[in-house]
């Protein structure tokens, strides 16, 4: 299968912009699991939308989407090397990699090889959860942790939509990079400071737990009082217009029933890479 159900052969890894790269991996999450479904549950719901976007005026996917074979681990330490390695050869090629998880810990692979290809990286984290524990259920690559292991490649990160931490996760955090749900639930005047506190560069994590579940259900974790699909679209548009955004990932898709979250993911996705060349 292949994003927007597009050609997909190795001619059109050479001419593509972006890389799809699935990375089907559930070994970290603590309560709901099938989030390693989640990337091709998107890659399927991808296929029914409509490729012109009305916003940008565009058709993005003439810019080249290529569907990268999937990135499968049995533990953590083995997935972290296989997507540093992997990452790391899409960028040499001057790619733009879009990372499908999987569990919140696929990111930590990705964010390292960005870090090392763009020095003044900075992170997006739109997210329910803090994600700032050094370890935890015995291992420091939890999905709980990967901000934590993130600040270990750069120091640059805004939190966006975060409602809920442990007490342990407070001398980790940078409140004055922290939009927590409950102070920007019901403005949009905080999006101009995020943008402002972010680099050149900025590399975006989403985790789809940011969203109430009433508009996204289906993820491990669900968190009430989550933002809404527009307050989201005006963030990640005011971060195109004014930054160069260098790859982003969607990760804790947990499939269900609602199929409709399936087609958010890919909604947002595409989107997202709608304002990236729109702005280029």
């Amino acid at each position: 299968m292949s994003f927007c159900g597009l050609p997909n052969d190795d001619t059109a890894y050479a001419q593509a912009s972006t890389i799809i790269l699935p990375v089907p991996f559930d070994k970290t999450s603590t309560w709901l699991k099938g989030a390693d479904k989640g990337p091709a549950a998107i890659i399927e719901a991808s296929k029914y939308l409509e490729i012109y976007d009305i916003e940008t005026d565009s058709e993005v996917y003439r810019k080249g989407i290529f569907t990268a074979k999937p990135i499968h681990a049995a533990s953590s330490s083995v997935l972290l090397r296989k997507t540093d390695t992997t990452v790391s050869r899409y960028l040499k090629d001057n790619k733009l990699v879009v990372t499908l998880g999987g569990d919140h810990s696929v990111s930590i692979g990705v964010i390292k090889p960005y870090a090392k290809r763009y020095k003044d990286l900075s992170v997006l984290h739109l997210d329910a959860h803090a994600d700032s524990r050094d370890s935890y259920e015995g291992t420091p690559y939890n999905h709980a942790c990967v901000m934590a292991r993130a600040r270990e490649f750069t120091k640059n990160i805004v939190s966006v939509g975060i409602r809920s931490m442990d007490s342990s996760e407070r001398a980790n955090v940078d409140r004055k990079k922290m939009f927590f749900a409950h102070d920007i639930h019901d403005s949009d005047k905080w999006i101009n400071k995020a943008v402002r506190l972010l680099t050149d560069s900025v590399y975006i994590t989403i985790d789809l737990d940011v969203f109430d579940p009433g508009v996204m259900p289906s993820t491990g974790t669900p968190e009430p009082g989550g933002l809404g699909w527009y307050q989201i679209k005006k963030l990640l548009a005011a971060v195109s217009k004014s930054k160069q955004i260098v790859g982003f990932d969607v990760v804790e898709l947990c499939p269900s029933e609602h199929k409709a979250a399936d087609f958010l993911a890919a909604k947002l996705i595409y989107t997202l890479l709608s304002y990236i060349y729109a702005n280029r």
